[in-house]
């Protein structure tokens, strides 16, 4: 399969991150094609962590050419942050990643007004990471945004900051009593930024349909999970991108043709970070019998927030694989439920025949559930997956058999060879 697209099938934070770093290691190229910022991969590889937001973290593999595609919303300040993360860690990365003229610029005036709008909606906030995402795609739909191609064209940005200050002034006055920003200070600092970023823009469209043709593997990178799609997730606690397997074609700027496979990556629970509906969310008491947070490895990359946890959730998930086209499942973090007396599988909402549309239909829904016993004892020195213990096996093949798809890796820990394969991707 030259083509494989990974995507998260939960809320995020599924560990999509370790999975893609395995398969860079057998990939000639690795795409991301939506979100910004707001999202974060981490990954262990030879006992260091990396933490990644915007860029592919396919780009500590040397072999490897990045491409953040037209459909990202790219933050300078950031981004530029992360390459000067990359070069202390002596990445050498500057001849092969490639940012798409076409991805979308986050201004200082995004994050300021999503900060504002958060705090305005008090307990109905969303629960967004703050950091100008929503905004950056509203000006995108509202064709009032600027692109990384004008950001680069100092007379081009000019005239459009002029024209996107006057209005976002106009609205941080009047809706939310907040005094003027200054335009001198913005343009001065992102025309330095602008200089910094203008060697990696290229044309990223053509470089990975020229690298398709070629029959060259091609690892498309998703961010965030399959429910926090703007059209749909569980709406409006959600992003403002298309977190599904069919958005690396709009974001990526590749045609449908072009994807071969489809990797759905779910942990062996639920967790959600923010707000909204959770129905298989754990009872306090339920929730102590589980690692704390930070053995569990449940803070967030990008915030460092504690992650809501609940039982594994599979009418999501096959709300998810059909999404999605999902050809297999990786299953991650099966070593968290490692101490557990028993183990509860949602099968389905109580008068529910389908996964629910609305808000106040997922907030009600009642999970009808399955109990499986623990296996009480460490997966982590697992090498193979037929040495699982038998209790931990059974459970994989449950959730197999309730999605309908079958798990191609099952993850016992965050480093690389903490890796269960049952089936070779790329191979």
């Amino acid at each position: 399969m030259p083509s494989i697209v990974v995507i998260g099938m939960q809320w995020g934070d599924e560990g999509k991150g370790k999975v893609i770093d395995l398969l860079s290691e057998r990939a000639g190229h690795i795409a991301r094609a939506q979100g910004g910022n707001n999202a974060g991969h981490t990954i262990v590889a030879k006992g260091q962590e990396y933490r990644f937001h915007v860029v592919p973290s396919g780009i500590i593999y040397p072999h490897t050419k990045c491409y953040i595609g037209g459909g990202t919303v790219i933050d300078p300040v950031s981004l530029l942050s992360e390459f000067e993360g990359l070069r202390t860690r002596q990445i050498d990365f500057e001849d092969r990643l490639f940012l798409s003229r076409y991805a979308h610029v986050v201004m200082p005036y995004h994050r300021l007004l999503d900060q504002l709008a958060e705090k305005a909606k008090g307990t109905a906030a969303v629960g967004t990471t703050g950091r100008g995402i929503g905004p950056c795609y509203a000006d995108k739909a509202n064709r009032s945004g600027i692109r990384i191609a004008d950001f680069l064209n100092p007379k081009a940005f000019r005239a459009q900051l002029e024209k996107a200050l006057a209005m976002k002034n106009r609205e941080l006055e009047n809706l939310y009593g907040h005094g003027p920003l200054e335009f001198d200070p913005i343009f001065d600092e992102y025309q330095r930024l602008a200089e910094r970023l203008g060697s990696f823009a290229a044309p990223v469209e053509e470089l990975l349909f020229a690298a398709a043709k070629k029959g060259e593997r091609i690892l498309f990178e998703g961010a965030q999970g399959a429910l926090l799609d703007t059209t749909f997730g569980t709406y409006p606690f959600v992003t403002s991108s298309c977190t599904l397997a069919g958005g690396v074609c709009s974001g990526a700027g590749v045609g449908p043709s072009l994807i071969d496979q489809t990797i759905g990556v779910a942990k062996a629970y639920t967790t959600r970070v923010g707000n909204g509906p959770f129905p298989t969310e754990l009872k306090p008491d339920e929730l102590s019998r589980f690692p704390d947070h930070s053995t569990a490895r449940e803070l967030g990359t990008t915030t460092g927030r504690k992650r809501r946890i609940g039982w594994l959730d599979t009418f999501l998930l096959k709300h998810t694989i059909c999404l999605n086209g999902t050809d297999f499942l990786a299953l991650t973090k099966l070593d968290i439920l490692d101490g557990l007396d028993e183990i509860k599988i949602c099968t389905g909402y109580k008068h529910c025949r389908s996964f629910p549309a609305t808000l106040d239909e997922l907030q009600s829904a009642e999970p009808i559930y399955e109990t499986h016993p623990g296996w009480k004892q460490s997966t982590r020195g697992v090498e193979v997956y037929n040495d699982l213990p038998g209790p931990a096996k059974a459970y994989v093949r449950r959730v197999e058999e309730l999605c309908g798809v079958s798990a191609g890796l099952v993850s016992v820990g965050p480093e690389r060879e903490k890796t269960l394969w049952l089936d070779r991707f790329f191979e």
